[in-house]
């Protein structure tokens, strides 16, 4: 930021000779951090890279902080940004099949190839809500500044046609790579990772700044080591629910103005009312504004858009481990119960980045709880009957998972719109043509668990473990409940669970 003493910068010529000339030749990219701040409060390092770009993207709020500094021909993102970016830097195809995974955001949405790179690209730094909400925040510096950017901006068709064609051959030329202005730390919810995901690391070269979260952990004297940090920026509000409990305090990445508020009433509808939220603004900048309150009475109609939330949350303690109470979940009768569903989870061992397919999901419980458990996951629920699709969206977004968990219709009918799992749960409606389709489906070394309670499914299970091996485990639950005046063992209904890996050869 601007209080880095001169003779600590690092001038450009001497960053690029400290990299092999090999590796500085195949730069496409330079991603350029800037904050609210401006062009004041960028390093002499980066100060110097702008001014010896010929072409610059960024959002029109970024471009403008520019205005009389650089000589470049400076390119708004257009909107949707994702398809901007999409001309600017392809993505390869092995991008293209990995990322199907991560496209999944909302109930019901269609399962198609949207890759990962969609959602990082429109997951702004903290600084900035995204692309889209940047171009509505007014410049702080001065109207003729903005203006003198729209202007530079506004062509006739031909012209834009012959500048997309110029920037896009520039974008392939290492000798004139394309300077892409990024919010903050390009490389925390930011553009900078979002193109080394299509270009690979070689391709380019990071100049960050201060992340919004940093100036927010400062301002309130928060550990940010100690902070959870929530964006809801491509996200619904309901998402910071699967990180809510007493006594924790987040750091919230707004989508625009109306966040603070969407929040707020969020947090009085699920019992943490009592919450205290403040709103830090225009963080770094001249225009820097910060308000506290507690939810409950929280109002604030003149939120700038360029904002981001912490949070002290006040209200009901939540595990964060599986088997949640069967109380948390509606549903009508079918629902994995709490101790068999606590182990189910544990059995289906959540990992990093995986897909879960949940074959006869009922009321969705598996895979929440799965989502839950590891929050870089997705999950496919497959469900025939309306009602409980219904249910599950309902409990997905009770639990802050509803953007990872996608439902689709009935299994294996389904099965062609989804991206291939890395694991499955089949927790109804088994047979063996289900099982076939499921397990040719599943990636190599990927995992699947099923639970059966019928006799029927019973036997079936224990050919397909003689067949393919694995683990199978029967079990037996009782419960204490009331027997006249007094307590006896009530048992529920016996579960045989059967666990197999896939290897690389099947």
């Amino acid at each position: 930021m601007g209080d880095t003493p001169d003779d600590l910068r690092v001038p450009p010529a001497a960053t690029r000779d400290l990299a092999p000339a090999a590796e500085v030749s195949a730069v496409r990219f330079v991603v350029v951090g800037i904050g609210a701040d401006g062009w004041e409060g960028l390093t002499r390092a980066a100060q110097n890279e702008l001014a010896g770009a010929t072409t610059i993207l960024g959002s029109p709020r970024q471009l403008a902080m520019l205005d009389g500094h650089v000589s470049a021909t400076i390119v708004p993102w257009r909107s949707p940004m994702n398809e901007h970016l999409d001309e600017l830097a392809p993505r390869s195809s092995g991008e293209e099949g990995s990322s199907e995974v991560r496209a999944l955001r909302s109930p019901g949405e269609e399962v198609t190839g949207s890759p990962s790179a969609e959602a990082s690209v429109r997951v702004r730094d903290l600084r900035t809500p995204s692309a889209e909400a940047s171009s509505r925040v007014p410049d702080l510096r001065s109207p003729s500044a903005e203006a003198s950017v729209r202007v530079r901006a506004l062509r006739s068709p031909s012209a834009e046609a012959s500048l997309r064609a110029s920037v896009y051959r520039g974008a392939g030329d290492p000798t004139h790579p394309t300077h892409i202005l990024a919010s903050g730390d390009p490389m925390f919810h930011g553009v900078g990772a979002s193109i080394i995901a299509r270009v690979g690391a070689d391709a380019v070269r990071v100049i960050p700044a201060v992340s919004s979260a940093s100036l927010a952990a400062a301002r309130l004297g928060w550990d940010l080591a100690r902070t959870q940090v929530v964006s809801l920026v491509t996200a619904s509000p309901s998402t910071i629910l699967a990180h809510a409990s007493g006594g924790t305090r987040l750091l919230v990445l707004s989508r625009d103005a109306r966040t603070p508020s969407n929040i707020a009433e969020l947090l009085c509808d699920n019992h943490f009312g009592a919450s205290s939220m403040t709103v830090l603004e225009q963080l770094g900048g001249p225009a820097e504004r910060i308000r506290s309150d507690r939810a409950d009475v929280w109002k604030a109609p003149d939120v700038d858009p360029l904002n981001i939330v912490a949070l002290q949350l006040r209200g009901p303690k939540r595990i964060a481990t599986p088997g949640l109470d069967d109380t948390a979940y509606d549903h009508d009768g079918q629902l994995t119960k709490r101790v068999v569903r606590a182990l189910t989870v544990s059995a289906l061992a959540p990992s990093d980045g995986q897909l879960l397919w949940d074959v006869g999901a009922g009321s969705g419980s598996v895979g929440i709880e799965w989502l839950r458990v590891e929050r870089s996951s997705r999950a496919i629920a497959f469900e025939t009957v309306t009602t409980r699709a219904g249910r599950i969206t309902g409990n997905a977004a009770r639990h802050g998972v509803a953007d990872r968990l996608t439902i689709v219709g009935a299994a294996p009918a389904a099965f062609s719109k989804a991206p291939d799992p890395d694991t499955v749960f089949v927790g109804g409606g088994l047979d063996r043509t289900l099982f076939d389709a499921a397990w040719a489906r599943l990636r190599p070394g990927g995992r699947l668990v099923v639970n059966a309670v019928t006799v029927e499914n019973q036997t079936l299970l224990a050919t397909l473990f003689a067949e393919f091996g694995g683990t199978m485990t029967r079990l037996g639950i009782e419960q204490a409940g009331p027997l006249g005046t007094m307590t006896t063992w009530r048992p529920l209904l016996p579960i045989v669970q059967w666990v197999v890996e896939k290897g690389s050869g099947e």
